[in-house]
C-alpha cells in the first residue's frame, strides 16, 4: 500500500505569477490543495462551452481554485480536451457549420482523427440544450497544452492565484485501442504535456478507470490522484480495487454522507464530490465537511 506524501515547497514557488516558470521533479514536488477546493466543471459548463479555452478563462475569472477538465488522445497522439470520445451532436457542429446527423452521432471519434481535423469542428456555437444559461461562441476543442498556456498567461497578466488543474483521463477497459490508447500510453502522453508546461505541483489526475491511476501512482508517485466514483460500493471496496490511497475520493454528490467523509478523513483522503449545481446542496456538503465541490456553475461559489 503506497502512502501519498505532501512535501513543502519553498515560499517562492507559491508566489502568483512565477509558479509556472519553475521546473519541478514530478516525483518529489507538490503543492497543498486549497482548504476548500472550488472546482469549475469542464471549465464553467453551465455558463460557457465546455472544455474550451473561453470556458476555462471564465471559471478563472469567477475565482475557482481548480479547473476541472477531461482529456482524450487524437490519432496523432495529441492530448485534447473533450469529455466525449466522439463529436457530440448535441452541441458540436461539423467543419461546414452544419449539424451532425443523428445517424453519424458516434462516427467522428477523436482517437480516429488527427488533431488538425478535430480542430475544424465547432464546439461552442451551438448551445448545449441542458444548460440554458450557457453563452455560445465559436470555439474548438483545444489541446491541453493550449489551455495551460492560456490559463497561465491570464493568471500572470491579472496577478491571479495559481490555479490547480484537475485532469480526467477518459478511458475504460472495453474501448482500449478504439476510443483511446491503453493506460500506460495515455498516462505517458498526458504527463509529457504536464511536465513540459512545468505544472506538476498543481495537477490532479482523476479517473473512473483505476488502471490509469495505478500507472500514474507507479510512475509518478508524487502527483495527486483522485478516484471518481459513481457506484454504490463501499469506500473500502473502491480503495481495494484501486490498490493505493488516493489524494482525493470524488463521488457523485448524492452518495456523500457525513460517515463517508469521516471515514475518508480518517485515512487522510480529501472528499470532493461532483457535480453540484444547486447552492443549498453546496451548503449542505460544506456543512458535512466536504473538502471541495465540483460544479458547472462556479459563479455559485461566490455565495458560499
Amino acid at each position: 500500500m503506497h502512502r501519498f506524501c505532501i512535501y513543502l515547497l519553498f515560499p517562492l514557488l507559491l508566489l502568483p505569477g512565477c509558479t509556472h516558470h519553475m521546473s519541478q521533479n514530478p516525483e518529489t514536488s507538490t503543492s497543498p490543495l486549497p482548504a476548500f477546493d472550488k472546482e469549475g466543471h469542464r471549465g464553467a459548463r453551465g455558463l460557457m462551452p465546455e472544455n474550451t479555452i473561453p470556458g476555462m478563462l471564465k471559471a478563472l475569472e469567477l475565482g475557482v481554485t481548480t479547473l476541472e477538465m477531461d482529456v482524450h488522445i487524437s490519432k496523432d497522439k495529441r492530448v485534447v480536451l473533450s469529455h466525449d470520445p466522439y463529436m457530440n451532436p448535441d452541441f458540436v457542429l461539423l467543419p461546414t457549420g452544419a449539424e451532425i446527423p443523428a445517424a453519424e452521432a458516434r462516427k467522428h471519434v477523436l482517437y480516429q482523427l488527427d488533431y488538425s481535423q478535430i480542430r475544424e469542428f465547432d464546439a461552442g456555437s451551438r448551445q448545449n440544450p441542458k444548460f440554458p444559461e450557457q453563452q455560445p461562441q465559436k470555439a474548438h476543442k483545444p489541446l491541453l497544452a493550449e489551455v495551460i498556456d492560456a490559463v497561465q498567461k491570464e493568471e500572470q497578466q491579472k496577478q491571479l492565484p495559481q490555479p490547480f488543474y484537475n485532469i480526467e483521463t477518459k478511458s475504460k477497459p472495453g474501448t482500449d485501442g478504439q476510443n483511446h490508447p491503453e493506460p500506460a500510453e495515455f498516462v505517458q502522453l498526458l504527463m509529457q504535456v504536464v511536465e513540459e508546461k512545468n505544472i506538476v505541483p498543481w495537477v490532479i489526475i482523476q479517473s473512473f478507470d483505476v488502471r490509469t491511476l495505478q500507472v500514474l501512482q507507479a510512475q509518478y508517485p508524487g502527483v495527486k490522484t483522485s478516484l471518481l466514483v459513481e457506484n454504490l460500493r463501499s469506500l473500502d471496496w473502491n480503495l481495494e480495487q484501486l490498490g493505493f490511497t488516493p489524494t482525493i475520493y470524488s463521488p457523485y454528490y448524492k452518495l456523500v454522507t457525513p460517515k463517508l467523509i469521516q471515514a475518508c478523513h480518517a485515512k487522510g483522503i480529501k472528499v470532493i464530490p461532483w457535480t453540484v449545481n444547486e447552492l443549498h446542496e453546496m451548503q449542505l456538503l460544506q456543512q458535512m465537511g466536504a473538502d471541495g465541490i465540483i460544479s458547472d456553475y462556479p459563479n455559485l461559489f461566490q455565495e458560499l
